[in-house]
């Protein structure tokens, strides 16, 4: 996959002069392994969402990957189990990375947030703002290559932006703060709420598989 996306993005004209070195991100805070920062996400109380908790909600996946997926907040069945996207929403995840070739062990998942909001409403910002410091030592420890941000949530978190999804998908968009390029989906549980518009989501699957392989390999 590296292969295939250090050729692709040239041919995009996208400065890829961070791919062929070690980077360094200024944001993390010591922390150099996951495991280690697992636990400390394990112990967290900076909001109130450790009250209601069963289980904190980390990432999964593969840590070498190129490619981390960021969801919004965990659910019911999340909380239970303690990993993320195995619910419904999940599932057709799962269903959208086969159709381009990928799987969820080959690529990093996790959530704005790593703890479930109660009722499985919207993380509020206060909640989003005291997981953002997990969120970035993960991305500095595995070093994407490219970061999909899943619904409108995750994709205010990462480009400041206030604008309706139809305005952000389809684009690519470079986060200066972790000198990565990042694309916005549609959530998986916005095609169970609305079965006519899974057309948008092929689409943006589409846009992914021609980052990662041009030729349709």
């Amino acid at each position: 996959m590296k292969s295939m996306i250090d050729k692709y993005f040239p041919e995009m004209e996208i400065d890829v002069s961070w791919y062929s070195k070690k980077r360094t991100i200024g944001y993390s805070s010591g922390h150099t392994d996951l495991n280690s920062l697992d636990q400390l996400v394990k112990d967290c109380q900076k909001c109130d969402l450790y009250k209601t908790r069963k289980n904190t909600v980390f990432g999964d996946g593969d840590k070498n990957s190129d490619v981390m997926i960021i969801g919004e907040a965990p659910g019911r069945e999340e909380d239970e189990a303690g990993k993320p996207f195995i619910g419904r929403a999940g599932k057709l995840l799962n269903e959208f990375l086969k159709s381009i070739g990928l799987n969820r062990e080959s690529v990093y998942i996790v959530n704005t947030v790593k703890c479930r909001p109660p009722e499985n409403r919207d993380p509020e910002i206060s909640e989003i703002n005291a997981c953002s410091d997990y969120l970035d030592q993960q991305i500095s420890i595995i070093e994407p290559k490219v970061l999909v941000l899943l619904g409108k949530i995750a994709a205010n978190r990462f480009l400041n932006e206030d604008k309706p999804m139809s305005d952000l998908r389809l684009k690519k968009f470079f986060i200066e703060k972790y000198d990565i390029p990042a694309i916005v989906f549609y959530h998986p549980a916005y095609i169970l709420r609305s079965p006519s518009q899974k057309k948008r989501v092929w689409d943006d699957l589409q846009f992914l598989h021609g980052i990662l392989s041009p030729h349709g390999s």
